[in-house]
């Protein structure tokens, strides 16, 4: 992970490392980052992780990207709105890298992509994908019409279009919206999206963790998968 940061040009300020990881790391970054050399009882103890990683590192946050900024330059993206969970998060976002979709735009309940959990989940995805977090004044829907994105919000509904009859053209600009585990989407959100979408279930299971659910809709509204 924090030789994933360096490549991505990430500001390191400092890092703990073990000798032979920190010699190494040491001739990619300035001379000015400070690299602490630690046992593996200090390392595992610095890091509240009681495993030793072999590096951790500290770095600066990128000045985070405007909501109409990424609406503008991306073509298909995901709305998280109250993704709370770390870990689901993490997983969308490496769900979104692995299908090529271009962003993630966060509602203001949403966890932080950078976070720790988030991170390790997303394998460093997160690193390299954009997003924006929106305010408690905007509406979302709102803004993705303005930037004529098609917005599909996902429900365990029955009464839903299955996921898999969707048509839209590979020119079509995508926002596929999901909702916390516990919640769903706002009632709102919902009401005002281009479409309510499902992916059907079978047996006596209702729905999936929204990771899984969202992963099987950025794949069949990809770009493999539009209208010729």
């Amino acid at each position: 992970m924090v030789q994933r940061a360096i490549d991505m040009r990430y500001h390191a300020v400092s890092l703990l490392c073990e000798s032979a990881t920190g010699s190494a790391l040491a001739a990619l970054i300035d001379e000015s980052v400070d690299i602490f050399i630690a046992s593996e009882e200090i390392r595992g103890e610095v890091t509240g992780l009681g495993v030793p990683l072999r590096a951790t590192g500290l770095f600066r946050r990128p000045a985070l990207l405007a909501p109409h900024e990424l609406l503008a330059s991306a073509s298909r993206l995901v709305v998280a709105e109250d993704i709370d969970n770390p870990t689901n998060l993490g997983a969308i976002v490496r769900s979104a890298a692995a299908l090529g979709w271009d962003g993630i735009l966060l509602a203001p309940g949403s966890a932080d992509p950078l976070a720790r959990r988030a991170l390790r989940v997303s394998m460093g995805s997160g690193l390299s994908m954009p997003f924006a977090r929106l305010s408690r004044d905007d509406n979302v829907n709102d803004l993705l019409q303005q930037h004529n994105y098609m917005t599909v919000a996902l429900t365990p509904d029955s009464n839903a279009v299955k996921v898999s009859d969707i048509a839209y053209s590979v020119q079509q600009k995508m926002a596929l919206m999901f909702g916390s585990e516990r919640d769903g989407l706002r009632t709102d959100t919902m009401a005002s999206s281009s479409v309510v979408a499902r992916i059907p279930m079978y047996g006596d299971i209702d729905s999936l963790n929204v990771g899984a659910a969202a992963a099987i809709a950025m794949y069949a509204l990809g770009p493999d998968n539009a209208q010729k």
